[in-house]
């Protein structure tokens, strides 16, 4: 379907749906709708950078940029030295070949981890799609590359063998994009770019793969009145096949981050270490230096897994969600470092999830005296957990912020069992911890303490 059609078709959808519609094309009016309800329960999401830039998987996904506008030395020599002079970027798209993608496997991997969606970058600043984008002709993976339309296994495999639910990243603007170009050139009073290639893919995204959490980022320094992005939001709110349940960011234009929109990400690898008043989300990467694969990565760029658990402990205790990211293989495999970290994080969450999953952040983050500890809350369960991201040497632990009366008060260890402890002065309490050898903890990398009859 062109530009055209698909702007058509939106045109009749909204006047059909117009009657119906409660989101106006305003940011007061698209801030008003209340974040569905499973995204703030769900906590843990997986992110994945996968593209071309996966092919020379050198340095950065932002390859492109830093070799050929920013001329960066380290990416100017990797190209003279390992490829002819006259090799393009486009010239790496045949060797996008995914031959060993398995979405299935795939799914596999992410379900083990315990997230409950996955975010897919469908386009990046590269504008190559991973779907037959047809406003994308001869740039997308169908027409070259692996042939193959790699957001629909994606979709498809997740939806048939998980419970997990499908979030989409889309690239607003294209760093190369020649009517991206002129626009900007034309100090966006023109607006060729969004209406002939990103509200157009937009749209199809949603029919066609009906996303539950819509990525945006990359608003090429442009407004959001350039992207249209209130009408887009007012149409996907109102009147889109996912209008009930689609969560989005706040990456919609020049200055709305932060602002306005689903739930704030603020800035890449965000922690604030405070809990924030809107709903916010912690998108970060296991390789520190790079969103997509790099085939040069050494080990010490990557986090261990104690630092990731830490990671998605503090940001559920100060109310966020974790969106962790791994950056698979131009054939398509997730690399074993990458499935290593993400099953060991499930293997934590089977003990520990109930600290995590559908928590609400308590009256304090963070103990006063027991220093790397954080807390999170169930409400309706009357519990509070502490999370202990290191273990005592003394073999007893002081929580001074929860109230606790004795003879009601009980401390469960999560995995074990119920726990000895005592009141201390002025408030709180000691816990004391089993004696237990290695193999008898119920995990290995952060331990839960489940307090109930504490506020």
């Amino acid at each position: 379907m062109g530009a055209s059609m698909i702007l058509s078709s939106l045109v009749l959808m909204l006047a059909i749906g117009s009657c119906e519609a409660q989101y106006e094309p305003n940011w007061e009016s698209i801030d008003s709708r209340p974040l569905p309800e499973w995204f703030d329960q769900a906590k843990f999401g997986i992110f994945i950078h996968w593209g071309v830039f996966s092919v020379p998987s050198f340095g950065s996904e932002w390859f492109w940029w830093y070799w050929q506008k920013q001329k960066q030395k380290p990416y100017v020599d990797f190209m003279q030295k390992n490829y002819p002079p006259h090799f393009g970027y486009q010239d790496f798209a045949p060797q996008f070949t995914a031959e060993f993608f398995d979405a299935k496997e795939w799914t596999d991997i992410f379900a083990s981890s315990g997230a409950k969606y996955i975010v897919l970058t469908t386009k990046h600043h590269e504008g190559y799609t991973l779907w037959g984008s047809k406003n994308s002709w001869n740039w997308n993976a169908v027409d070259v590359g692996p042939k193959r339309d790699l957001v629909g296994e994606v979709a498809s495999a997740i939806r048939s063998y998980s419970d997990l639910r499908l979030g989409l990243y889309h690239s607003l603007f294209e760093w190369f994009n020649p009517l991206f170009e002129q626009d900007a050139a034309n100090l966006f009073t023109t607006d060729y770019f969004p209406n002939s290639k990103t509200l157009p893919e937009l749209y199809e995204l949603v029919v066609k793969y009906k996303p539950e959490v819509l990525w945006s980022d990359g608003d090429g320094d442009a407004p959001d009145t350039y992207w249209n992005s209130t009408g887009f939001l007012a149409w996907l709110y109102n009147d889109s096949p996912v209008r009930d349940t689609v969560v989005t960011n706040d990456r919609w234009g020049l200055d709305t981050i932060c602002k306005h929109g689903g739930y704030y990400t603020c800035a890449d690898r965000y922690q604030p270490g405070h809990l924030l008043k809107h709903k916010w989300e912690n998108c970060m990467t296991i390789d520190t230096k790079s969103w997509g694969y790099r085939r040069n990565a050494p080990l010490r760029d990557y986090l261990t897994i104690e630092q990731l658990v830490a990671a998605l402990v503090e940001t559920v205790s100060c109310g966020g969600n974790l969106l962790l990211n791994v950056g698979p293989t131009h054939d398509g495999r997730i690399s074993p470092i990458f499935e290593e970290r993400l099953r060991q994080m499930g293997s934590w969450l089977k003990v520990n999830g109930e600290a995590i999953y559908n928590t609400t952040a308590w009256r304090a983050q963070k103990d006063n005296v027991t220093s790397n500890l954080w807390y999170t809350s169930r409400p309706k369960e009357k519990a509070v957990f502490a999370i202990l991201l290191e273990l005592p040497k003394n073999g007893s632990v002081i929580l001074s912020e929860p109230v606790v009366t004795q003879g009601l008060t009980q401390v469960e260890l999560l995995g074990y069992g119920l726990l000895h402890w005592e009141p201390v002065k002025p408030s709180g309490l000691q816990i004391f911890l089993p004696q237990l050898s290695f193999s008898q903890m119920p995990c290995q990398w952060a331990w839960t303490l489940k307090l109930t009859g504490a506020t």
